[in-house]
């Protein structure tokens, strides 16, 4: 999604998971936010797809849109579902594996 196609979806009523589809055997992304102050990104992930351990520079916020997820937060394993959000914080390692198809928002927080 460029710049100009997230320009024409403000002002509109969104439903966050039929922005980003389901692809066999990846992970798809797609930025509607994206500025100085954070971003917003929606992300979709095949069954065993997942994202290794990495940790970011800003607070993270997860929250599962559709199906289930395993998130490792600081070595600590939690089981997420539809509608459920984790706050993940600034330098703590993290990674995240698809339990079934899932898909999910981050918002960033950048400053």
């Amino acid at each position: 999604m460029g710049r100009e196609d997230r320009e024409e979806i403000k002002g509109t009523v969104l439903r966050l998971k039929e922005l980003v589809a389901y692809q066999d055997g990846s992970i798809a992304s797609r930025m509607i936010i994206n500025s100085k102050a954070g971003s917003i990104t929606l992300f979709s992930f095949d069954r065993e797809e997942g994202i290794s351990e990495h940790t970011a520079p800003f607070d993270a916020v997860a929250t599962i849109l559709d199906g289930e997820c395993e998130i490792r937060l600081s070595g600590v394993v939690h089981l997420l579902k539809e509608g459920e959000t984790i706050i993940m914080p600034a330098h703590a390692p993290h990674a995240l594996t698809a339990i079934t198809p899932f898909k999910m928002m981050i918002v960033m927080i950048r400053e």
